[in-house]
């Protein structure tokens, strides 16, 4: 076997430096500061009800409002183009969440409301009741963050648990 000489070992020394052990991009980390539901529309009354089980249009509407807290842990400021999370409550899957147009400064945080309306199906509903009579559950954001850089266009990351934790606020309803 013949040694390397000196150039050689030198610039793969120099390559090997250049590598990168860590993403481009390090994910932004998002904490939900609060979250609320904050009404149910039951358009119709008991047509509604019907139109849930029918899978109709005019079905209630949950409106949840997250107050999120969102974390650059890079040394350059982001422009995040979307970050887009489904919410799960309790393991299942109550619809998606889609925050566009997020900057964020350089190993900075930013604050975020998303106002989130979903529909409530007979899927849904037994978490919907759940949280709108004050009792405990867990959720999860599970999804994806899309960042403008620059000369090399939109790039997306994920899917990651980008959120999850607990949540129980003061009862709606009383049933």
């Amino acid at each position: 076997m013949r040694p390397l000489p000196a150039v050689t070992a030198a610039t793969a020394l120099l390559l090997s430096a250049c590598t990168p052990t860590q993403p481009i991009v390090q994910i932004p980390k998002i904490q939900v500061q609060d979250v609320q539901l904050t009404r149910l529309d039951l358009p119709g009354g008991l047509a509604s009800l019907a139109a849930v089980f029918n899978g109709l249009p005019g079905a209630p509407v949950a409106h949840i409002l997250m107050d999120l807290q969102v974390t650059n842990p890079n040394p350059l400021p982001l422009r995040m183009t979307n970050i887009a999370a489904d919410l799960i409550i309790d393991g299942q899957n109550m619809g998606r969440v889609d925050l566009p147009n997020v900057d964020l400064p350089a190993r900075g945080a930013t604050q975020q409301l998303a106002e989130i309306a979903l529909p409530v199906s007979t899927q849904t509903a037994q978490n919907i009741l759940k949280v709108a009579r004050g009792q405990l559950v867990t959720y999860r954001l599970d999804g994806t963050f899309s960042v403008n850089m620059g000369l090399l266009g939109v790039q997306t990351f994920g899917p990651y648990t980008l959120s999850q934790g607990q949540w129980k606020q003061k009862a709606v309803i009383n049933f």
